[in-house]
């Protein structure tokens, strides 16, 4: 068989495979968009078009959309050598009736493809013909402490507890009064916030959550609840050096209610003072999982899927996956999302790590026509290396190299996080 017919084979097979996507940031009121400017407003699109030259004048929340659209579109001759290029070319195959022959997209598309999109997206049935195509099943959300998690159907759209703002902001007012609006407790010392924790995570699980996540600094370090330390900071109202011990003690609720706890590792904020929205931050090197070995020793019973931001970290996460077994790798994150990195790391993880540990991909998407491009991807990557490591030296059957990439796209998910 010819080695391109053999991809295309796994590739069309991983195709049928419906998806549970385990991480987005999609809004479960507004799922779909409403413009092509909530399209190309995505921060993969802002960054490279202000990185290629583009003035941030139109980037301001009250520029026109239409003008937006059209100046990010007139950028793109400089940035269409990019993986989030061929997103957007597959979006407007897919959804907007760009011709599948045509292979690059002009300043001269911009309001041709603004139209259709106006068109396309006012259809009523819009959100269920966008899960339709891309083949999806359920997608993680990303809910912040306080979201009553209501008006929707959290079956398919899966709440999770994003605590980043418990652990890195109790410190401001703001937070505490957020903190007490949604569970009556005021948080004064160790005991109420153990209570307000509960409560919290009482009405997550009620509601279907299947996981807590959080982005964490490459500086962190998880240190043990000190009860009489917080009551002591509390007394002096300085909360800034509690988030090690806050974070220590939602990893027991997580152990208490048997979640997972998606750690998102690496993440420096505002390295790029003036850059554009979400086109602020960048991670360095000193970011190690040794930082957190204490963590995963002490609780053997919470699944931690663990995402890194550079593939050069990559070897460490598979090496920890390997020795600790609630350790996991979780997709490519965000500058790691890349098809050289995504298959340098995946054939790491496939080749040392234990299949039934892989969670292969997720969108990490803030609108609903993201997953399908983006799966698409990593599902082509995933497809050759299925075919190089596995079928071609025979380890592997083609049939069998299919039920290995469906393992690491969807039953993998099911079963970590018991959706």
């Amino acid at each position: 068989m010819p080695a391109d017919q053999l991809v295309q084979n796994l590739e069309s097979a991983l195709s049928k495979v419906p998806l549970i996507d385990p991480h987005s940031h999609i809004d479960p009121l507004a799922p779909v968009s409403k413009s092509l400017d909530d399209i190309l407003g995505y921060h993969y699109y802002t960054e490279l078009a202000h990185s290629a030259g583009m003035s941030q004048a139109l980037l301001a929340r009250d520029a026109d959309p239409r003008e937006r659209v059209r100046e990010i579109v007139k950028f793109m001759d400089r940035y269409d050598n990019t993986a989030q290029y061929a997103w957007f070319v597959d979006i407007a195959r897919t959804f907007l009736g760009l011709d599948e022959k045509a292979t690059r997209i002009t300043a001269a598309d911009a309001d041709k493809l603004f139209d259709a999109a106006e068109k396309t997206f006012a259809q009523p049935d819009w959100e269920q013909q966008v899960f339709a195509k891309s083949r999806l099943e359920k997608i993680f959300l990303t809910n912040e402490f306080d979201d009553p998690l209501k008006g929707f159907d959290t079956a398919k759209y899966v709440p999770c507890l994003r605590t980043d703002a418990l652990v890195f902001h109790l410190d401001k007012p703001e937070t505490r009064r957020r903190v007490e609006a949604a569970t009556g407790v005021y948080v004064r010392d160790a005991a109420t916030l153990r209570k307000a924790l509960a409560t919290i995570f009482m009405h997550f699980t009620r509601n279907g959550a299947r996981a807590c996540a959080i982005s964490l600094p490459p500086t962190f370090h998880p240190a043990k609840f000190d009860d009489e330390h917080f009551y002591e900071q509390m007394q002096f109202h300085d909360f800034h050096d509690l988030a090690p011990g806050v974070f220590w003690m939602i990893a027991e609720f997580c152990r208490d209610f048997k979640l997972p706890f998606d750690l998102m590792i690496g993440v420096n904020r505002r390295v790029y003072e003036r850059g554009v929205y979400q086109g602020q931050d960048l991670f360095d090197q000193r970011t190690s999982l040794v930082q957190y070995k204490e963590l995963f020793n002490a609780f053997p019973d919470v699944t931690f899927p663990i995402s890194v931001l550079t593939s050069g970290q990559n070897q460490e996460l598979a090496a920890f996956s390997w020795i600790f077994p609630n350790v996991l790798p979780n997709g490519h994150w965000w500058y790691s999302n890349t098809p050289p990195f995504i298959r340098k790391d995946l054939t790491e993880r496939l080749t040392c790590v234990p299949k039934t540990k892989l969670i292969g991909y997720y969108s990490d998407a803030y609108k609903l026509e993201f997953v399908k491009p983006k799966y698409g991807m990593y599902r082509r990557i995933l497809a050759d290396v299925l075919a190089d490591e596995f079928v071609r030296p025979g380890v592997l059957s083609e049939t069998n190299a299919v039920a290995l990439g469906t393992r690491l796209l969807r039953d993998n998910v099911r079963e970590v996080f018991k959706v």
